[in-house]
């Protein structure tokens, strides 16, 4: 997918369930909450049973699993349905 603006594709499909591939070898699985120009915040799928459902999230952000930098993205991809 080279020259893909990831901004704005991550913008396009805020609010839903994606599998995030990164250059190094990571997947992320989640839901986009949030995009900014440097990264996009995901909602993990899973939910940690001893937080009562709820992760304390990262940068800040309560609920928000990862904030995956948008420069480090190899493959992007939609995911068909969720389990939550």
């Amino acid at each position: 997918m080279a020259g893909v603006d990831y901004y704005s594709l991550c913008q396009g499909y805020r609010g839903r369930a994606v599998e995030i591939r990164t250059f190094d070898g990571r997947v992320h699985q989640g839901i986009i909450m949030d995009v900014d120009y440097n990264r996009v915040y995901l909602q993990p799928l899973w939910r940690d049973k001893d937080l009562g459902g709820f992760g304390y999230g990262w940068y800040g952000y309560p609920g928000f699993g990862a904030g995956i930098a948008l420069g480090s993205i190899a493959t992007l991809a939609l995911l068909p349905f969720v389990f939550i």
